[in-house]
């Protein structure tokens, strides 16, 4: 990796890991980048996991204030993003890298069109939240959505955070910025439950994995989720979806050629 690579790494980590504080979409960022720079598919998207985790975490200590009084719902909840987690990532590991050249693709399309329909999204969430009460925990429907999500973000886990705020925002009755710190905290044990068990198999099997690569988007995370979590709501919404989406469209050229 010469210099210009790294310095390529390291912005495309902080881009992430504010966009994932803000939105939930910054492997859309880190992936594209990486398999631009050569790396092979399941190895950059392994390495840009373990990466993303400390992003994960200052960008839920930043939205410490909303997490207040949500202990109980999000222990609860947290068990299966866990489990969805260990299950999508021995998906990644068990399954050809054939295969995931093809399902990523798939993957990234609907990424992609979540990003674009979010505003839709969290209009229609709002709609379906007026005048109702629900559950405190969401109930077994949310637990078991929030296991499906975790298995998607154990296998790839770009706009996983779009999935959760939706199942978050129709099927629990509380204000917005509480349920993204809520969904920040649900992708953090994604990510780093992935991340332990890449890790295991990195040590005791054969998964590869670039520490380099870790370390830079590391670094870039961290301060990404710093970043997003003061000022990242100043970005404009449409310019953001905007880079998503043609950072998504490459990466989609990038994987068919």
């Amino acid at each position: 990796m010469n210099l210009l690579d790294a310095a390529a790494v390291f912005a495309a980590g902080v881009a992430a890991g504010g966009i994932n504080t803000v939105v939930g979409s910054g492997s859309l960022i880190t992936f594209p980048t990486l398999v631009a720079l050569g790396y092979p598919p399941v190895v950059a998207n392994i390495s840009n996991n373990i990466g993303l985790v400390p992003g994960g975490v200052t960008g839920a200590y930043g939205y410490r204030h909303e997490l207040k009084g949500q202990r109980g719902r999000l222990t609860r909840l947290a068990s299966g993003s866990f489990i969805g987690a260990v299950i999508g990532g021995l998906l990644l590991l068990g399954l050809p890298a054939e295969a995931f050249d093809v399902i990523v693709i798939a993957l990234i399309i609907i990424a992609l069109v979540l990003v674009v329909m979010q505003p839709r999204l969290q209009k229609w969430m709002l709609r379906r939240r007026e005048g109702e009460h629900r559950p405190q925990h969401g109930g077994p429907a949310l637990w078991v959505g929030v296991l499906l999500a975790g298995m998607y973000g154990g296998y790839f886990g770009a706009a996983q955070g779009i999935i959760l705020i939706a199942l978050l925002g129709i099927m629990l009755d509380d204000d917005l910025q509480r349920l993204n710190a809520g969904k920040n905290v649900l992708s953090a044990v994604v990510n780093g439950t992935a991340a332990i068990l890449f890790t295991l198999m990195w040590l005791f099997a054969d998964a590869e994995i670039n520490w380099w690569v870790v370390l830079l988007i590391a670094a870039g995370s961290t301060c990404g989720g710093v970043i997003g979590a003061k000022v990242g709501r100043r970005i404009p919404p449409l310019a953001l979806r905007a880079v998503i989406v043609v950072v998504g469209v490459v990466a989609i050229v990038n994987l068919l050629a």
